[in-house]
């Protein structure tokens, strides 16, 4: 593939203006552009304006060929029609070629991956290290509370209400939501504040700070998750270790919460959803809880006459 920098440069650019102005995190404008660049290597100099349906499907087609998850293929697609659409709101092209082409069906039918409470408790108990306070406020945040790693990473220390008891949180959408902390993680979030890291520039508001003294990156939080459910599952021989990462304990929160009859709404609040159809997949049922539900059937059996009865 072409490296598409110099060719594209004042469309990359345009994207990244695009996309900072619709609020999007910085991870995410990170991950779209690096998409975009794998795209535009692919076009092999041609002028965007004139790309059409089929060389996107091919791209598409050439990834999956690489042996990515149908979820990487899909948000590959997002980047390129995010792209597309930037450049036609910023009147440098007149239509977008990825508009209607199909995402690729996920598996919908795959267990899930969640931790269960006592899991999760044993998780916790893993956190350990000279920065176990802040990492074990992070965790906590998302386990117990629902917060998506960019959340956790945005949040400064103006968010948290302590008279209150209640974090305010900036989402997906540039959408604000309250959260309330539940009076048991309060104080592992006090005690997170108290062991404050020293930031480089004094006026950095970050929640978190990183031991560098900047605001904790999102990459930093999935690091220091997979080094904690690394040491979680130490135990478990590496055939049997299940693909957690740092997501996964907001998973949980939310099957928690269904599990303890939260109804659908209240939990698409809580986890700052636009639309419940999200929510609801969360609303997976296991072997077990399939087991008890028929185990409470009250069945009556017809009574048995022998043939010989007269």
């Amino acid at each position: 593939m072409n490296e598409p920098e110099h060719e594209y440069e004042e469309e990359l650019d345009a994207f990244l203006i695009w996309m900072k102005d619709a609020g999007y995190t910085a991870y995410t404008q990170k991950s779209y552009l690096a998409d975009a660049r794998e795209f535009l290597g692919s076009l092999n100099g041609r002028e965007l304006g004139t790309v059409k349906k089929l060389q996107v499907v091919s791209y598409l087609t050439s990834v999956r060929e690489r042996g990515v998850s149908d979820a990487t293929r899909n948000r590959k697609h997002a980047s390129i029609s995010c792209l597309f659409k930037a450049l036609t709101e910023l009147e440098l092209l007149n239509i977008n070629p990825a508009a209607g082409i199909k995402k690729s069906k996920t598996e919908k039918n795959r267990e899930p991956v969640y931790l269960d409470e006592q899991d999760l408790q044993r998780f916790l108990s893993a956190v350990d290290g000279k920065y176990r306070s802040r990492n074990l406020a992070v965790f906590l945040l998302m386990s117990y509370m629902g917060l998506r790693v960019g959340e956790v990473h945005t949040l400064n220390q103006s968010d948290y209400n302590v008279e209150r008891r209640s974090l305010r949180v900036f989402g997906k959408g540039r959408k604000w939501r309250n959260v309330p902390v539940p009076e048991d993680i309060a104080p592992y979030l006090d005690q997170a504040l108290t062991d404050r890291l020293n930031p480089w520039h004094s006026k950095e508001e970050a929640m978190f700070i990183s031991q560098k003294g900047r605001r904790l990156s999102i990459r930093g939080i999935q690091g220091i998750a997979a080094d904690t459910f690394s040491r979680f599952q130490s135990e478990v021989p590496s055939s049997q270790r299940r693909p957690y990462s740092s997501h996964k304990l907001r998973h949980s929160f939310a099957t928690m919460l269904l599990r303890k009859g939260a109804d659908l709404r209240t939990v698409q609040e809580l986890l700052g959803h636009s639309s419940i159809q999200t929510t609801t997949v969360y609303t997976h049922i296991t072997s077990r809880e399939k087991e008890e539900a028929m185990s409470r059937l009250q069945i009556g059996m017809p009574y048995k006459t022998g043939s010989g009865d007269s």
